[in-house]
């Protein structure tokens, strides 16, 4: 990446580094549609199924704990051997989706985040090439950055939940209806502040895993720092994305899900268009995530020269093999000569 090119990263608003990602986009479509076919759609197909399965089983065990109220006490144990054989089914299924949607996110993630960099380092790769060289440089760290996020995203809900909802249930019972309707309204618009930023910190996070040595707690730190000065149109980006899949995901809940008045043809169209979409979404967002990453190294003047120097194979200069030199292999050379 040349100097003027890195410095008008940093003039980019949120219009700009949504053109840039599709420019990118277009502009390496081959070989992010082999990542859309091997890693994003199997990743959307696996949540798609999770909705299916997730709305067959739940209301399942919740009739039955309902129906187990009303019977007899001679029938009280074989309905609870039945109520805990599909619980125990219903979370060997989340378990196993959690662990498929961990493995297909880290691919699909360091994939595009490494075809994102070599594209800004004026590099080229192959789908193969990153998928043989990327994964096991980066996966260690990718997991550790997902298991804080995941840690971090389930203490603010916890905390938000347990901070804002006594005050909204008090108001519900002593104050007017408008005034509850305000309340409501204040208290969504906080939770959803600081839940897009958690979000950006989140994602920066994953992309600083894969370019940088960071991860976990660290990768977060340092991606809070980056985001500095470029909070709004970072907030606004990943809110107009977040929306965006909120958005696909109501409606394959609506149509494709829930079984209603629409026919199985119906279904299946809405499902198939939901999926694109869907796919369409999350390569776009790793894209614009990766994107704004750079936005903010440039904004902060911070040097990537070094993504790129020292070594003829560009998916390992991207990864880190650059900083296989630490300070303390440096010293063992020393000590060893």
């Amino acid at each position: 990446m040349d100097k003027e090119q890195f410095h008008q990263l940093q003039l980019l608003g949120f219009y700009g580094i949504l053109r840039e990602s599709f420019t990118i986009t277009f502009s390496k479509w081959k070989i992010f549609s082999q990542i859309t076919i091997l890693t994003i759609f199997p990743l959307c197909l696996l949540f798609l199924a999770h909705l299916q399965v997730s709305n067959l089983l739940f209301p399942n065990i919740i009739d039955h704990n309902e129906e187990a109220l009303h019977r007899t006490h001679q029938d009280f144990s074989s309905d609870h051997a039945t109520i805990s054989s599909e619980i125990v089914v219903f979370w060997l299924i989340k378990t196993a989706y959690f662990f498929l949607f961990l493995v297909l996110s880290m691919l699909s993630t360091s994939a595009v985040v490494c075809i994102v960099a070599c594209d800004y380092t004026r590099k080229e790769t192959t789908f193969m090439d990153v998928m043989i060289i990327v994964v096991p440089h980066v996966w260690k760290r990718l997991v550790v950055t997902f298991a804080w996020s995941f840690i971090v995203v389930l203490a603010y809900n916890v905390v938000a939940f347990m901070t804002l909802l006594p005050p909204l249930t008090s108001s519900a019972i002593s104050r007017p209806s408008t005034a509850r309707v305000v309340l409501s309204g204040i208290v969504f618009v906080m939770y959803v502040v600081g839940f897009v930023y958690i979000s950006i910190i989140w994602h920066l996070a994953t992309v600083v895993s894969v370019l940088e040595q960071e991860c976990g707690i660290e990768a977060m730190m340092k991606s809070k720092e980056l985001v500095r000065g470029k909070m709004a149109v970072s907030g606004g980006v990943f809110l107009f994305l977040n929306s965006c899949f909120v958005l696909v995901q109501v409606g394959l809940e609506r149509f494709v899900v829930v079984v209603g008045d629409q026919s199985f043809w119906g279904r299946i169209g809405c499902g198939i268009v939901g999926l694109l979409l869907l796919c369409g979404l999350t390569l776009l967002g790793l894209i614009v995530q990766t994107v704004v990453y750079f936005v903010c190294k440039s904004c902060h003047g911070e040097d990537v020269g070094n993504l790129c120097s020292g070594n003829d194979d560009p998916v390992e200069v991207y990864l880190g093999d650059y900083a296989l030199l630490r300070s303390e292999d440096v010293r063992f050379e020393q000590l060893y000569v």
